[in-house]
């Protein structure tokens, strides 16, 4: 939980926040890395980790519910990184709707979207982009060096990172094999074991409440 700053006169602070969006199936070190990086370069007061439930561009097998406790399980202990149940009931997850609910929660703060370059690539592609760009600052994750374009209205910052050489869907791939991903953290490995994902012989069921 964040809680506002006063300032002078006994105004309240505005907060910076950020959100980050993705399937996180499973979330892994390299998340989280990138979530400290952007956080002490951007100066961010919370990090909003939103698991989607069918994104538009991706597709995922495991259930939200698991996803999200794997996501909670990550954040716990930084009181900063905060996971978010906000796009849990929607058939589809547009992140325009997101940032429009968030600001309406939120309207004094100022917000930013975290996003990978391969991703940011692909924005023209969105559902209403170009309201979306209008709402928030992107935080653009690539590797040192790396370019790409920037269209026209989109206020863009650079976060060169090199935590970027995990992939979920290789871990996915190592777990169902019997291995252990050091990329994982300990708590989602041992969620992961519990409730037998991304095994072969898994079944497809919502944790119990």
């Amino acid at each position: 939980m964040v809680s506002r700053r006063s300032v002078g006169g006994g105004a309240i602070a505005k907060l910076r926040r950020a959100i980050f969006g993705g399937t996180f199936d499973p979330v892994h070190h390299a998340h989280l890395e990138v979530a400290r990086e952007a956080r002490v370069k951007f100066s961010l007061d919370q990090v909003l980790t939103i698991p989607a439930p069918s994104p538009p561009h991706k597709s995922t097998r495991t259930p939200f519910e698991h996803r999200y406790r794997m996501v909670e399980l990550a954040c716990a202990g930084d009181s900063w990184l905060a996971p978010s149940r906000i796009e849990e009931k929607r058939e589809r997850s547009y992140s325009v709707l997101t940032i429009e609910e968030l600001r309406r929660e939120y309207p004094r703060d100022d917000w930013f979207f975290l996003i990978g370059a391969d991703a940011f690539a692909e924005i023209e592609t969105w559902f209403r982009w170009r309201e979306v760009v209008l709402m928030v600052d992107f935080i653009v994750v690539s590797r040192p060096g790396f370019v790409y374009d920037i269209p026209a209205g989109c206020r863009v910052h650079r976060l060169d990172t090199l935590a970027l050489n995990a992939s979920s869907s290789a871990i996915r791939e190592q777990i169902r094999a019997g291995a252990s991903p050091a990329e994982v953290p300990a708590p989602v490995l041992a969620y992961i074991r519990e409730h037998r994902l991304y095994r072969l012989d898994a079944l497809d069921t919502r944790p119990s409440p």
